[in-house]
């Protein structure tokens, strides 16, 4: 999720008397549809598919979380979200790629944009070949691109499989039901991949924040309903995890939005969810515990949430991931708190 999530609009700290204060005008618009799931926190309310699924316990979030990144550009902010590293631009390669190295799962990965995204590099074959305008190039035109990119073997590779590849050829338009139902179906598909990564942006709100929030998380809901009508049993064995960069500030602005911060949430759903839950050590929102005296304060890193997430999906120990992918880094283990085991 692209831009920096507002967890705080996404799941709103109900039980938290702070946090009307800051909002007065973003929340007090919306805060009479809420779903309320717990005596502390709320869903909003475009999030209504997901509230069916918290309810079926197959949905859940963990707050007051983010990456070990603590400044507030977007570029630099991606480029940890994706590699998992400490800080921008060490890592070459992405969190999950890793992980389906460690797991020794290959040609299994799915990315539906081009170029291949940071966080799936690592593995040595993934087909993430998707056409914007629903076409695709003819065989001679490929013959013409593996050419020309005869010195770049990551890009090569790419043109490769789209002309080796079926699953690669879809037809239909450039958006979010579609790329869902047809990432459904060949995931479900025994020889097809079993990860996938889409790509949503819009959640950068310093301003309208009302109207881009409601427009966000209504796409991000759609898709969890054309990703399970899609995958039908398969649903059972699925897991979604969100990423963003960064949260937004606790207070809002002048614009009628958030400015970047630091502290966010990450909405999970799926068959392997363990039940609907808010996993959280909130740490409240009273000034002085703030980060830096304005943002929430993140308590758990992020990345024990993808390095469990992995271990249930690829059926790995959680520490063998955490030393292989995560560098030994001190991350709890998150597996059993949060997924079916």
């Amino acid at each position: 999720l692209r831009g920096g999530l507002d967890g705080l609009s996404a799941v709103p700290a109900i039980g938290d008397k702070k946090f009307k204060k800051y909002r007065k005008n973003l929340y007090g618009e919306y805060s009479k549809d809420v779903f309320k799931i717990s005596a502390d926190f709320g869903l909003h309310p475009r999030l209504e598919y997901f509230n069916i699924l918290y309810g079926r316990n197959e949905a859940a979030v963990v707050h007051a979380t983010n990456t070990p990144y603590v400044d507030r550009s977007h570029f630099d902010g991606q480029d940890v979200m994706m590699s998992g590293g400490l800080r921008p631009y060490a890592v070459k390669t992405g969190w999950l790629g890793r992980g389906m190295v460690t797991a020794n799962i290959m040609e299994v990965g799915l990315t539906l944009s081009l170029p291949m995204p940071l966080l799936l590099r690592g593995a040595e074959q993934k087909d993430n070949y998707f056409p914007a305008n629903g076409t695709i190039p003819e065989d001679e035109i490929l013959e013409k691109l593996i050419s020309a990119y005869r010195n770049d073997d990551d890009m090569r590779m790419v043109m490769e499989n789209i002309r080796r590849r079926p699953v690669s050829r879809f037809y239909g338009e450039n958006d979010t039901r579609d790329l869902a139902k047809h990432t459904g179906r060949i995931l479900k598909d025994e020889l097809g991949p079993n990860v996938a990564v889409f790509d949503m942006d819009g959640f950068d709100t310093h301003a309208g924040q009302l109207y881009n929030n409601n427009k966000n998380l209504e796409e991000f809901d759609n898709l969890l309903i054309t990703l399970e009508d899609s995958l039908g049993d398969a649903w059972k064995n699925t897991l979604i995890v969100t990423l963003t960069e960064f949260g937004r500030t606790v207070k809002q602005n002048g614009g009628q939005g958030t400015d970047h911060g630091i502290g966010t949430a990450i909405l999970m759903a799926g068959g392997l969810i363990k039940k609907g839950q808010v996993y959280t050590d909130w740490p409240g929102l009273k000034k002085k515990q703030l980060f830096e005296g304005r943002d929430l304060m993140p308590t758990l890193d992020a990345r024990a949430v993808y390095n469990a997430a992995m271990s249930v999906c690829f059926d790995i120990d959680p520490e063998q991931l955490r030393r292989d992918v995560f560098w030994k880094d001190d991350l709890p283990n998150l597996t059993e708190s949060l997924f079916k085991v």
